[in-house]
């Protein structure tokens, strides 16, 4: 019988972040970073966007975004991103031949990605 680890735990975290890392990232950044504030300025103010819709601009970006979907949309981008993060790191490390720090390296990552998260749960429902 196999010895149990928690590896299937990681690597689950790490398939969820990658992910989110490629589609939901893109998106949020997309919208929040380049559409939105561009529609917003001055010049484009008066321009209907579809159907008679005008800007948003960032009230209302800021009201969706500390929603309760927004705020779990939020947790679930940061936090499954370190996780992914650390689990690519933790085996590139070991494809570098680093196998006697990776004890201490997987704690420190996993750690930094656990510690992480704690900050964006404090962050975002705090």
């Amino acid at each position: 019988m196999a010895k149990a680890t928690g590896e299937t735990i990681w690597w689950s975290l790490f398939a969820v972040g990658g992910v989110v890392a490629a589609l939901l990232i893109p998106a949020l950044i997309l919208t929040t970073g380049l559409l939105i504030p561009f529609i917003d300025f001055q010049v484009f103010h008066d321009v209907e966007l579809l159907n008679g819709i005008q800007s948003p601009g960032y009230p209302a970006l800021y009201k969706v975004a500390f929603s309760l979907v927004g705020r779990l949309v939020l947790f679930v981008a940061i936090s499954m991103t370190f996780f992914h993060c650390a689990h690519r790191i933790v085996h590139t490390s070991k494809d570098l031949g680093l196998h006697a720090a990776h004890g201490l390296i997987a704690f420190l990552f996993y750690g930094g990605a656990i510690v992480g998260t704690g900050v964006a749960v404090w962050v975002i429902w705090l």
